[in-house]
Formats: C-alpha cells, sequence, structure tokens
C-alpha cells in the first residue's frame, strides 16, 4: 500500500505549502487582486470608441467556441456520438473550435487509441480542442483531507488528456463545504496541487462559476488569489450565479470581479426575444466587460434553453455574439 507521504497530492501540496511560507515572509508583496480590479474598474468605464481602438489592432475582438453541453440532450439521447462532435460542429453551425466535456467520454481518458482517433477528427475538419470541462472526479476543495487528495489525482487523467488534445485548459469545479475562509484554504489548496501538476504539462487549471460558493464572483476570485500560480485562472460563464435557492449573485458584478483572471469565457444562453437577444442577459452589457479585462480569447457559446432546439438555440447564441462583436469593432 502507498503511503501518504510518497502520493502525488502530497507531493504538489507541498509545493504549495512552500510558497505560503514565503509568502509570510515577504510583507511587502503587491497585491495582485488589488491591482487587477483596479485595472477592470478602470477599463469597465471605456466607450465603444475606446473598444473600437482595440479593434483596429486585431482582425477579431474574440473568436466563438462550442461548448459541448449545449448538444447533451442528443448526446445523452444517443441521436449523437462525442466523436463526432468537431465535424457536426464545423459542418452545422460553421463553428472551428469546440469546448470537450468528460462526462461524453468519461471511460476514455487514458485510451490512447480513442484520444488519437478524437485528436486526428479535429484536425481533419479544421478545429481547435479548446479546453476539456471535468466534472464528477470529487470536489477539489473537500474538508476530507484523503477525500482532496483522491479528487486532484483523479484529474491528472484529463490533463495529460487535454495536452493530447492540444487544448490549452481543463475546466474544474471548486466545490467545498465548511465557513468562507475555510472554504477558500480548501478550494485553494486542492487546486494549486493540481495547477502544479498541470503546469508541467503546459495545462492551465480554470474554475467556472457553478454553484455553491463558487458562484459568489468575490470568493472565487479570493481563491484563484490564494492559489496565486499564472496556470490557475477562471471561466466565467454568463448565467451560473445562484449561489444557493435564496441567494443569486449579480452577475455583471461576478463577471466582472472573474476577468482578472479568465482564461476561458462561456456564453451561457437560455431564451431569445424577437429581436434575437438573450433575455436573461444583456451580451453588449456582458462583452463590454469582458473585453475591458482585455480578454481576447474564446468565448464559448453554451445553450441551456428549452424553447428552441439544441441546434436552433447554438445558432441564435452564435448570431447574438457575432452581432455584439460587429457593434463592437464599428
Amino acid at each position: 500500500m502507498q503511503s501518504r507521504q510518497s502520493t502525488p497530492y502530497l507531493k504538489y501540496a507541498n509545493n504549495y505549502l512552500q510558497k505560503e511560507l514565503s509568502k509570510l515572509n515577504t510583507s511587502d508583496q503587491p497585491n495582485r487582486r488589488t491591482f487587477s480590479r483596479t485595472v477592470v474598474a478602470a477599463g469597465a468605464g471605456l466607450g465603444l470608441s475606446a473598444l473600437a481602438g482595440t479593434a483596429q489592432a486585431a482582425d477579431k475582438l474574440f473568436e466563438i467556441s462550442l461548448a459541448e453541453w449545449s448538444l447533451h440532450k442528443a448526446l445523452f439521447a444517443g441521436k449523437m456520438k462525442h466523436i463526432d462532435f468537431a465535424e457536426h460542429t464545423k459542418k452545422e453551425y460553421g463553428i472551428t473550435a469546440v469546448e470537450l466535456v468528460n462526462q461524453f467520454f468519461k471511460d476514455k481518458a487514458e485510451d490512447k487509441a480513442y484520444i488519437a482517433d478524437l485528436k486526428k477528427r479535429s484536425a481533419d475538419n479544421g478545429v481547435t480542442n479548446v479546453l476539456i470541462m471535468c466534472d464528477g472526479e470529487g470536489n477539489l476543495g473537500d474538508a476530507n483531507l484523503a477525500k482532496r487528495a483522491k479528487a486532484v489525482e483523479n484529474h491528472f487523467k484529463w490533463v495529460t488528456a487535454a495536452k493530447e488534445l492540444g487544448c490549452h485548459s481543463i475546466r474544474v469545479n471548486a466545490a467545498s463545504s465548511g465557513s468562507y475562509d475555510d472554504q477558500i484554504h480548501r478550494a485553494a489548496d486542492g487546486l494549486r496541487a493540481l495547477t502544479e501538476f498541470a503546469a508541467e504539462h503546459e495545462i492551465n487549471v480554470i474554475v467556472e462559476n457553478h454553484g455553491g460558493l463558487s458562484s459568489n464572483g468575490a470568493w472565487l476570485a479570493a481563491v484563484i488569489e490564494k492559489v496565486s500560480h499564472d496556470r490557475c485562472g477562471t471561466l466565467p460563464d454568463f448565467g451560473n450565479f445562484r449561489v444557493s435557492n435564496d441567494e443569486m449573485y449579480n452577475r455583471y458584478k461576478g463577471v466582472m470581479e472573474l476577468m482578472p483572471y479568465a482564461k476561458a469565457v462561456s456564453a451561457k444562453s437560455h431564451d431569445f426575444n424577437d429581436k434575437g437577444d438573450e433575455i436573461h442577459t444583456d451580451y453588449l452589457r456582458m462583452m463590454k466587460i469582458v473585453l475591458a479585462a482585455g480578454y481576447r480569447g474564446f468565448v464559448g457559446i453554451e445553450y441551456e434553453g428549452s424553447k428552441l432546439s439544441e441546434g436552433d438555440g447554438i445558432l441564435a447564441t452564435k448570431r447574438l455574439l457575432e452581432r455584439v462583436r460587429e457593434q463592437l469593432s464599428a
């Protein structure tokens, strides 16, 4: 039986502890969160003319990707296969970047032949694999240290799969329990250990606001500050700001707080009006916040509505993002 002293988790957790100790001996370090929020607060006030000036330096303000969860009904029903996702995305929606979900190839992370085939199919269709969204591998902030360690190690296989597929990140959750501060420390510990491993593979570990305290923008920003690693960041989701049944966090405030650390962005959509606007999120306002933070990466469509079919919802979200991009580039 492997001793606790030799577990992979403890190896990477020790790195985190050493850095925490070094911080205690350095009282004059700049506060990255304070600096970042100052930048975002200033940037949020930029008008369209300032953003247009930025757009002149690049062909596009952002690229559009498709999150596989947008097709979860078809995938779970067996109407579509995960292996065909990249080709389907390119042919049906004209989108050339995808965000994979581990639930749809749960037993394939270490299947080298499957991963190679998946990579080839994306390449053959000119599709970029952006990231893997990881769920069901345990709580990275579990109060039980042994369970937390197991959750960290459970994610290792997705890091190596992401590397093989050419992704830049894996998306994880920061689920924990206990007091507000306890959960910061526990989540940061698990995330730092996983990030130390991922950094060796040049993969980012990014956290989505995904329920519980992770849907509190200030809390999640504090966790990322605590992790304090360039490879650990956020994936702000426009719609996942329900902290509890009784508490809904302001989505614009939350995205503003998370954007300084963002390495991906999720454009959540549900319902649209006759003008093609999403009725729950002001996309123009939200994308101003995203761009003012200096973000120029992929913005992933994640349609979760029920009034439109999955395909129609994806296309409606794509048209809205394209229209907003044109407005901000004009």
